[in-house]
């Protein structure tokens, strides 16, 4: 079932490209990071540079994130983790306190505002779930050690979940340890037979050092190293780079049945970040506090034989004000003030939304944004100015049109045409070059897309496939200046025509006999044809080169076999092929080919009591390669080296 459509549907007939990670393929994976389990979803490429430092992109948006997370609007729940200024602190989460991901590919600003990747619905709590409590610990290579406790308490009208993680991390690379303290509540109270208000909260605490990057002969030389001192800069050790991030976010979620066939959902929320970065060239202090509210009336059908429909209408409105400091960086420690600005950015959108089912095969959607964005900015120091500057966008339309037809029970056809429309977010328009771009443009594009689901009779098997082409005008992109602060351009635009197949099948089914007691393969292919259209900066043409830091194929496969005595065995193979590491195409990452396995073993010890051990490794063919490589870099640094071989292993206890 797939919620992120404002109403629960199954998964089957939803007229877009949709994944969902549920508890049992979480639980396959390690749950110290959200790179792997998001990685098996095709057009989803997660990085991780260093211990903690993410990088998230779908079907293409690397060029816009080199820190975090660019283009893809998130949710914790119905609160966005995407705040008004575009920043979105994924890192903060720890997935070992997620039950459920939704990822909505491609344009769909309809429902959830500005974004041209697409969106990640993060869903802390199983309502499938009722009583229990878990902990457990998992230890591994480079010092990793990860600690989780969770409960749930359920009653006739109230549910209560509390989870609580502490993870710490040394790091395959000098000056790579990570450590983040995390707690999350989340109380419901279900007041009347289907109308509940939600209370959630979370605070995290992460702190992770930054290794930076490496040239090749760097690399060859000492994969292990940190960045090292140049005749004009320091290095990283020195410097002591590093990035901490205190969050606190809370909000209220009502979602009330007023009639039987109306509806409404309110969430009003905030959050504040503490956020310091020593860098090489500067110390960065951010304090940012956001606070808004989403809300949306459904209006459903009185039910016939050939038609059933909803109606969906709503608005979305965040507020995050910013103080962005800079100071000289003297070994990790704050110096003299180099610039101060305050940045107050403001968002909102009207959305409608029509969905119809018509003869029980024809599922149609008709949905559209009215978006408004604008920030305004003064400078504390030195200027010391007392009145802000405005700059406001023009009001963007984004339109959704989807449908789907089930040509059979089990086969369903789908097709849409969304648009898409991203502004520049705080980091692009007050970049590390500490100078405001008002001249920065919002990026538009329109998506075209097509494909199929074919499941067998009893839905152990599915095939999910989808086609589609994506034209971006006025494009965003990272440049470098030779002192190594960042600026963004509008960069002509890109064609990225793609296709996408999501495959799973029980090839053995569940049985309670035999040596194999069931097999399950699953498989993700993605395939990029991304180019640059009208792309000139300094003289330069890189028109029709390859969109920097995508790969044209990646292949994620996995196989999972249920053994006697409640053993199990999970293998997955990462296939991705080279990357272009600069927008003139002369520097690729080559290709490589990740291994990872892991066993475990289940025991009863009571009727409610359960104990897992497992052990696994990663990288198992010892491959060398850069989760996550700096494009662009200055002095040729583009590599971020992976960790080799390594080994992890943990004890979980659910009652």
């Amino acid at each position: 079932m797939v919620k992120g459509y404002l109403s629960e549907q199954p998964v089957l007939s939803v007229p877009a490209s949709v994944s969902v990670l549920g508890g049992a393929q979480l639980r396959l994976q390690p749950d110290n990071s959200f790179v792997t389990a998001l990685n098996t979803v095709p057009g989803v490429r997660a990085e991780e540079r260093s211990p903690g430092s993410y990088r998230l992109s779908i079907r293409g948006s690397l060029l816009r994130s080199p820190f975090g997370v660019r283009d893809v609007k998130v949710y914790f729940d119905e609160i966005p983790l995407t705040d008004a200024g575009g920043n979105t602190y994924l890192n903060a989460i720890d997935i070992s306190n997620i039950r459920h991901i939704e990822v909505l590919k491609g344009p769909d600003g309809s429902l959830f505002g500005a974004n041209s990747g697409g969106v990640v619905l993060l869903n802390p709590v199983n309502r499938m779930d009722s009583n229990y409590l878990s902990a457990g610990i998992n230890g591994g290579s480079y010092g990793l050690f990860h600690e989780k406790v969770s409960l749930q308490n359920t009653s006739a009208k109230n549910r209560f979940n509390f989870n609580q993680s502490y993870q710490t991390y040394n790091g395959y690379r000098q000056n790579s340890r990570m450590h983040r303290t995390y707690i999350q509540a989340g109380d419901a109270y279900r007041y009347a037979p289907q109308s509940e208000l939600r209370a959630s909260i979370l605070y995290s605490d992460l702190d992770y050092q930054t290794p930076g990057g490496l040239n090749l002969a760097q690399m060859m030389a000492n994969p292990r190293s940190a960045r090292l001192p140049t005749a004009t800069l320091p290095g990283a050790i020195q410097q002591k780079i590093r990035i901490n991030t205190k969050m606190l976010l809370g909000g209220l979620v009502n979602d009330a049945r007023l009639t039987n066939r109306i509806r409404n959902v309110l969430a009003v929320f905030g959050n504040h970040v503490d956020f310091a970065n020593p860098f090489i060239t500067n110390y960065e202090q951010r304090n940012e506090n956001t606070y808004g509210l989403r809300t949306y009336f459904e209006l459903a059908a009185i039910r016939k034989e050939n038609l059933d429909w909803k109606l969906n209408l709503g608005i979305e409105w965040q507020q995050t004000n910013s103080q962005i400091s800079n100071y000289d960086n003297n070994a990790g420690e704050k110096g003299n003030v180099q610039k101060i600005d305050k940045i107050n950015t403001g968002q909102h959108f009207f959305f409608v939304r029509y969905a119809a089912d018509i003869f029980k095969r024809l599922h149609v959607e008709a949905a559209a944004s009215l978006n408004y964005y604008g920030y305004k900015f003064r400078n504390l120091a030195p200027l010391n100015e007392t009145g802000f500057t405005n700059r406001n966008f023009d009001a963007v339309v984004m339109p959704r049109l989807a449908l789907s037809y089930q040509v059979t029970n089990d086969f369903i056809w789908r097709a849409s045409v969304s648009r898409g429309y991203s502004p520049p977010t705080t980091a692009e328009v007050r970049p590390t070059n500490n100078i405001i771009n008002t001249g920065l443009q919002a990026q538009l594009g329109w998506n075209y897309e097509t494909g199929f689901r074919l499941r067998n009779s009893d839905e152990s098997m599915l095939l999910d496939a989808s086609v589609f082409y994506y034209r971006l005008n006025k494009s965003i992109v990272r440049r470098l200046n030779p002192d190594e602060t960042e600026y963004y351009i509008n960069s002509g635009g890109t064609n990225q025509p793609g296709f996408e197949l999501a495959f799973t099948d029980w090839l053995v089914k569940r049985k309670n006999n035999g040596i194999i007691r069931g097999l399950q393969f699953n498989t993700a292919l993605t395939v990029s044809r991304f180019k640059f259209r009208d792309y000139n900066v300094a003289g330069a043409n890189y028109s029709g080169n390859r969109l920097t830091g995508v790969p044209r194929e990646v292949v994620v496969s996995s196989l999972q076999m249920l053994l006697p005595q409640t053993f199990a065995l999970f293998i997955q193979h990462n296939y991705t092929a080279n990357i272009p590491l600069n927008d003139a195409n002369t520097v690729y990452a080559p290709k490589y080919h990740l291994l990872q396995a892991k066993a475990s073993w289940q025991h009863n010890i009571s009727h409610k009591t359960r104990l897992e051990l497992y052990a696994g490794a990663d990288n198992l063919l010892n491959q060398k390669y850069s989760l996550g490589n700096d494009l662009n870099a200055v002095g040729n640094r583009y590599y971020n080296p992976a960790p080799l071989r390594n080994y992890f292993f943990g004890i979980n206890l659910n009652m």
